[in-house]
């Protein structure tokens, strides 16, 4: 059983605007996947659909193997928490630790277990040292960690993302995808995110969705997807910095593996000047 799926999906707009178009998509545990597309591909309307924010014009969402329902919306929003955006959509409370107490404690929870929840969402982002502060006057990155610590306090098993790293500096780049890794890692949250930045996906995914015009065009590993230089081509997107800088030195001549990370570019690199030394 899947921890979440659509089956023919399909959503149509007021004006008769279609934004899916028979969706399947499937998320297991442990999972990283991200999903990336040109804008208006359809990325931010799949994923609210994933929690229940949109309901379809047809076709089915599956949260562990159930429909989602006005029975059991409430279930479904502890079980896929969403990650919007723009943090300040999410963050209105006058604290961090506040913030993050506020799902919990409308779950009726008793004062020991909500701070033992605010506790753990706050170190697992690593943003423990901002619990007194005012979240609005806190940079772009620490917004975001406490909008997804927010949602870690439900102890969801799956958190959608859109477009996390929107916004940020480099800084901001790296402590999300360290976030993002440890997620799905350390605590076995499946973690679906959406990007513009293709170069980021090989860092902090193992399984690629692609769309177009609202349909899933290609979907697979990482590697399989952008090896399909044309089918990328065809949907606006290109190759990560990493495999087209390889690709360009393997027509100069270079014998070079293929790589998509910073780590196993490092490694190709030095096994080439090894051998060739």
């Amino acid at each position: 059983m899947h921890l979440l799926e659509t089956r023919d999906l399909t959503y149509v707009y007021p004006g008769n605007v279609t934004g899916l178009d028979h969706v399947n998509f499937i998320a297991g545990r442990n999972a990283r996947i991200a999903v990336i597309g040109a804008n208006g591909a359809g990325k931010s309307t799949l994923f609210k659909h994933f929690n229940g924010i949109l309901r379809p014009t047809s076709g089915t969402v599956l949260v562990h193997g159930e429909p989602i329902t006005q029975k059991n919306i409430r279930e479904v929003r502890k079980f896929v928490g969403l990650v919007f955006q723009n943090a300040d959509d999410q963050i209105f409370s006058p604290t961090v630790e506040q913030d993050v107490a506020f799902g919990p404690m409308n779950l009726g929870l008793d004062a020991e277990t909500v701070n033992h929840r605010v506790d753990e969402a706050l170190a697992m982002v690593g943003i423990e040292h901002l619990r007194e502060r005012v979240p609005h006057h806190l940079s772009g990155g620490e917004k975001k960690r406490v909008a997804i610590a927010g949602v870690i306090a439900m102890e969801p098993q799956v958190i959608v993302l859109d477009e996390p790293t929107a916004g940020l500096d480099p800084k901001g780049v790296k402590d999300l995808i360290g976030v993002i890794n440890a997620l799905a890692r350390e605590y076995g949250i499946t973690v679906i995110f959406s990007t513009h930045d293709v170069s980021l996906v090989p860092e902090v995914a193992d399984h690629l969705y692609v769309m177009h015009r609202g349909s899933i065009v290609a979907e697979g590993r990482v590697s399989d997807v952008f090896a399909d230089l044309e089918l990328l081509s065809s949907v606006r997107l290109d190759v990560p910095v990493i495999p087209k800088l390889i690709r360009q030195l393997r027509e100069e001549g270079l014998d070079i593996a293929m790589a998509y990370t910073l780590d196993e570019a490092k490694a190709a690199f030095l096994k080439t000047y090894r051998e060739r030394a």
